[in-house]
């Protein structure tokens, strides 16, 4: 669920969706738009994700003038792409690139679900297996961010093989010897779950987020069964084996960068 912002008596301020706690928007944003209430962990944009990760100064994007194409001619198709450009400051639903962590040097992928739910066309595959290919020549860890409603049905077929293209991508980076951290934001689902966001060598979940590939309650009706409250959670997927950890984003900078560490990884020589 989206965040809520409010024009407060000082300002402005923030409404949480879980707990309906109200907090101004200023100590909300310094801190990580985290919940001081409950926890809840609010969706975040790829510049608010990149600033939060990285050493500041430190990205260099990778592929910044790919565009969509339109590949099975889908209606208005290309002007909901511009909006959407212009209004998420990107060019696709994802942004890739190297920058480093605590000085170690790493490819980065972050998913914007501000855009298109940050749904896998070609673009997005293109870029992500671009990234690994990148990654797996130099011999350095990639850490992926997913956050996706799925496959992106503008664009057919098309959108459904970069299902293939991107595993293929993380299979090589892995032949290569390198380090692939996945960690999965709010909501990961659809074809990216059944993809490169569940073949990380470690995968991270962040607090809350939902984690699945058919909606619940697409499943219930399938399998005429009533699933848990918390069916797809992080909390849930943590108990059934599908994560490794949950790692709240106060704290997600620190274990990257350890685990960066603890696998080897050192700072580039200037």
């Amino acid at each position: 669920m989206a965040s809520e912002s409010i024009e407060i008596s000082q300002g402005r301020g923030f409404i949480c969706p879980q707990c309906k706690g109200l907090t101004h928007l200023d100590p909300f944003e310094w801190d990580y738009k985290v919940c001081g209430h409950c926890g809840y962990h609010s969706r975040l944009g790829w510049q608010e994700r990149l600033k939060l990760t990285v050493d500041d100064g430190s990205f260099t994007e990778f592929d910044r003038e790919m565009d969509s194409g339109n590949p099975i001619g889908f209606p208005k198709y290309e002007e909901k792409i511009a909006h959407l450009q212009k209004e998420c400051g990107a060019r696709e639903a994802v942004i890739t690139g190297k920058a480093s962590i605590r000085t170690l040097p790493a490819v980065i992928g972050i998913m914007d679900s501000r855009f298109m739910m940050a749904s896998m066309g070609s673009v997005v595959g293109e870029k992500i297996t671009r990234a690994f290919e990148y990654a797996a020549a130099h011999r350095l860890p990639v850490i992926l961010f997913s956050a996706s409603g799925g496959a992106r049905m503008q664009e057919g077929i098309i959108s459904l093989m970069q299902m293939a293209k991107t595993s293929g991508a993380v299979a090589r980076h892995s032949q290569a010897g390198q380090l692939y951290i996945s960690v999965l934001t709010d909501p990961t689902t659809g074809g990216v779950t059944a993809s490169f966001a569940s073949l990380g060598d470690i995968i991270i979940a962040e607090p809350g987020a939902v984690v699945g590939f058919a909606g619940k309650r697409v499943i219930q009706g399938t399998i005429g069964q009533v699933l848990p409250d918390n069916f797809q959670s992080a909390e849930f997927i943590l108990e059934h084996g599908f994560a490794d950890m949950i790692v709240g984003r106060r704290d997600l900078r620190e274990v990257l960068s350890r685990l960066l560490r603890l696998h080897g990884y050192k700072r580039e020589a200037s």
